[in-house]
């Protein structure tokens, strides 16, 4: 065995590192905070039972007890941090201390400004929820300073494998939280969430600012692998490591008699990197699809292990497993003896058939075994000086894998293979290659999820390679059909459902509890309300003329107004008019109009709705500006606003970057409107109908917020209602929350304020044009939505 210190030694060992389970744990504490949090709010009536019967139970305690026991209990829970100060001292870790009193006194002022935001009207709910609002707790702060500091503190420390001061740590927590509450302190949920915020604030210090290094140096791993019976006399750090090669750090290894070994070291700190994306890929699709990987290190290097024999069992060529060694107690090291030769990455498009064909074969017996690799990318796939094809890495497959695993493979290497190679090739070579009652059932899977991720980026910028091989592959499958195969748990469309669905319900709440909407509907002129609900029914008219008119190719008129209606439950989760952008194109693309074409006849509509907008706002504020008997009156704020946008407008303007962002914005989306602008004004029937449906949306729009001022026996001039809905609609679409709401609703009753509405009059007619314009149309967005999707029509 070679001496350590006769080993050559070029490494760079961090000094500190991020662990990715410290911001795992972190995710995790926030969720938890938000759970606690909204089953404060929704089941406030459970806990108030649970925190009255605390309080019943205190109560029957003697008095000198509930007088003593506070003080003491916070002595106690003053004296264990600084004893464990005292610990780090000698231990000689007086950074690791200085960054806990730190992050200690962060938390605790994180935990004060939350108190005092929790104070405030809007957040009252949310306060009354922790601290479980009943007799005698109706004054304590929702989250307790202190304790927030001290987990924070004790987390920055990190007590792991400190057993003695983890329990004396979560004895005195016990204790003192037992003693607040039965001094009616606090409450159940607030020590809860105050443990849960003290936690993720310390795990999320810890990780951006990194824990001091235990690894293994250089010299650790070179004994580790010369107790192994390999003779190495020098190993360097590679900085930039080939990314088909697993592992936390890299390393290349010489040997005594002239070989050289690739070394991969997975370390014990990075044991739950990718977890995150890992659980996203677990709830998306389905458990064969989403490729599995174990967090211990042990169980990763041992999966390795059993794939790289099985691999090589299977008789295809793959560099060979030296040596699996433990580098002490941090990390554990896998050396493969290192290979010259090019990737496919590296001989595009150079390939020949007969390396394709090696490729294949190569495959074809892995999979004879029922062995997958998982991984087929472009750098995993390598050809040697000899001619022989090497498949890198195959540690991400599986063993006694299942035909749908086997088929998954398959689907993976065919994409990869297009995207080197060219569609037609890789298909063709795949119609060869595999039998056609198999490629029946391979040819569903050609799905982007299913594929591995560089594979999925790669896709998304050459959209033309998935079509094109499928395309190829169906012509050559008997009868040409396939049977769909559902690889997703749950598909991006119905998550999108779902948070919209509990978004329409939140935001709901949240402006029928400004005011009653049985007393809102009863005030109501019910004859001016269905006129408003009319003409709010005629925007989506308008809006279908607005698209259809500016499209050459004919649309079917009831189609696309149930379009319309669908965004309408599209933008409860998305800005104002970005997804209801989406949403058409989408929908002219499955007209089967090309993407480009679908985007410019769009942005037409837009371009043009715009300039609508600014030329009806120019009219409404020159006539009711006219009139001096009552003009408007914009509130202060409102010139701060204007002032300050046009303020920033001209300095992005006077920056020469700026101009170039602008132009750079703005370039492409005149490239494409004005040709097809230009088309569409050939045919002068299908211009006046653009035009007359952009006009009509906006007049029907203006109409509805005047008929619903009415409805309250309030009359004001058209003018003056088209200057505040115009007006207030370019602030909604200007700030970027669902629907505009918030801003829609704020401006427009500002505007009618300015405009000589009483103020209770103008909330109440603001609401109810919401109501009819925004709320109501939500149902019948979401059946118009769900029945365009059963269609195949989006």
């Amino acid at each position: 065995m070679t001496h350590p210190w006769a080993i050559q030694v070029d490494d760079q060992l961090e000094r500190r590192i991020r662990k990715p389970i410290d911001l795992l744990r972190c995710v995790m504490s926030c969720i938890w905070i938000f759970v606690l949090a909204v089953a404060g709010v929704a089941a406030g009536a459970t806990t108030t039972g649970v925190e009255t019967d605390i309080v019943g139970a205190s109560r029957r305690l003697p008095h000198a007890l509930l007088v003593v026991a506070p003080p003491i209990a916070l002595f106690a829970l003053f004296i264990l941090p600084v004893a464990l100060a005292v610990a780090q001292l000698v231990r000689r870790q007086a950074r690791r201390l200085i960054e806990a009193v730190a992050t200690g006194l962060l938390a605790g002022a994180a935990a004060g400004i939350a108190n005092g935001v929790l104070l405030r009207h809007f957040a009252a709910r949310l306060y009354y929820a922790i601290i479980m609002s009943s007799p005698g707790t109706s004054h304590v702060n929702a989250l307790d300073p202190y304790l927030t500091g001290l987990v924070a503190y004790a987390t920055m420390i990190g007590l792991a494998g400190r057993t003695a001061w983890r329990n004396a740590l979560g004895l005195a927590i016990g204790v003192y939280a037992i003693v607040q509450l039965a001094a009616l302190h606090t409450t159940i949920l607030s020590i809860l969430i105050t443990l849960l915020a003290g936690r993720a604030i310390g795990l999320a210090v810890r990780y951006g600012a990194g824990v001091t290094s235990q690894r293994p140096s250089a010299r650790d791993i070179a004994t580790a692998l010369s107790a192994s019976d390999l003779a190495v006399s020098s190993i360097r750090r590679v900085r930039q490591p080939p990314a088909r090669m697993a592992g936390s750090r890299h390393y290349t290894v010489a040997t005594h008699d002239g070989g050289q070994l690739d070394v991969a070291v997975f370390d014990r700190d990075q044991q739950a990197a990718g977890a995150i994306y890992r659980l996203y890929r677990w709830v998306r699709v389905q458990g064969q699809v989403s490729r599995t990987a174990p967090l211990s290190v042990d169980r990763a290097v041992e999966r390795r292990t059993l794939l790289y024999y099985a691999t090589e069992d299977a008789g295809v060529p793959t560099p060979r497993l030296r040596t699996v060694a433990r580098a002490g107690p941090e990390a554990a090291v896998l050396a493969y003896d290192h290979c010259e030769g090019t990737t496919l990455a590296q001989r595009n498009p150079e390939c020949t058939d007969a390396e394709l064909g090696l490729i294949w074969d190569a495959v074809t017996r892995l999979h004879a075994r029922h062995v997958t690799h998982r991984g087929l990318t472009a750098d995993r796939i390598l050809f040697t000086g000899d001619g022989r094809v090497m498949l890198l890495d195959p540690g991400d497959g599986e063993v006694a894998a299942s035909d749908l695993q086997v088929r998954l493979d398959l689907a993976q290497l065919i994409v990869e293979l297009a995207l080197f190679v060219g569609p037609e090739k890789s298909a063709h070579l795949a119609v060869e290659k595999v039998r056609g009652s198999e490629l029946v059932t391979v040819l569903p899977l050609l799905q982007p999820v299913a594929l591995v991720r560089s594979t999925r980026h790669a896709l998304r910028r050459r959209r033309d390679v998935l079509p094109a091989v499928r395309k190829i592959l169906l012509a050559a499958v008997p009868g040409g059909e396939v049977t769909p195969v559902q690889l997703e748990r749950v598909r991006p469309r119905t998550l999108v459902t779902l948070v919209a669905s509990i978004a329409a319900s939140y935001l709901l709440a949240g402006e029928l509890a400004q005011t009653s909407l049985r007393r809102l509907l009863a005030s109501a002129d019910w004859r001016w309300g269905v006129a408003a609900l009319a003409l709010s029914a005629v925007t989506y008219a308008g809006a279908t003329l607005s698209l259809s008119g500016f499209v050459a190719e004919r649309l079917g008129f009831l189609r696309t107004l149930l379009v319309q209606v669908a965004s309408s439950f599209v933008t409860l989760v998305t800005p104002a008019a970005v997804g209801g952008v989406a949403l058409n194109v989408r929908y002219l693309q499955r007209r089967n109009i090309p993407a480009a074409v679908a985007v410019a006849s769009v942005g037409v509509s837009q371009v043009v709705s715009f300039v609508m907008h600014i030329l009806l706002l120019a009219v409404f504020a020159a006539i009711s500006g006219t009139g001096t008997k009552s003009p408007i009156r914009p509130p202060t704020w409102a010139y701060f606003v204007v002032g300050g946008l046009v303020v920033l407008a001209g300095a992005v303007l006077a920056i020469p970057s700026g101009r170039r962002i602008v132009r750079a914005r703005l370039s492409p989306t005149f490239g494409q409107v004005l040709p097809r602008l230009l088309e569409v004004a050939q045919h002068p029937r299908k211009l006046a109908e653009g035009f007359g449906g952009t006009l009509l949306l906006s007049l029907a729009y203006i109409l509805c917020l005047s008929a619903c001022v009415a409805a309250f026996g309030r009359s004001v001039p058209i003018a003056k209602i088209g200057f505040v809905y115009l007006t207030g609609s370019a602030i909604g679409s200007i700030i970027p929350t669902p629907g505009g709401l918030g801003a829609v609703e704020a401006a427009l009753t500002a505007g009618l304020t300015a405009a000589g509405v009483p103020g209770a009059v103008a909330v109440s007619a603001v609401l109810l044009f919401r109501l009819l314009t925004f709320w109501v149309p939500v149902p019948l967005g979401w059946a118009a939505l769900n029945f365009l999707e059963r269609k195949h029509d989006l």
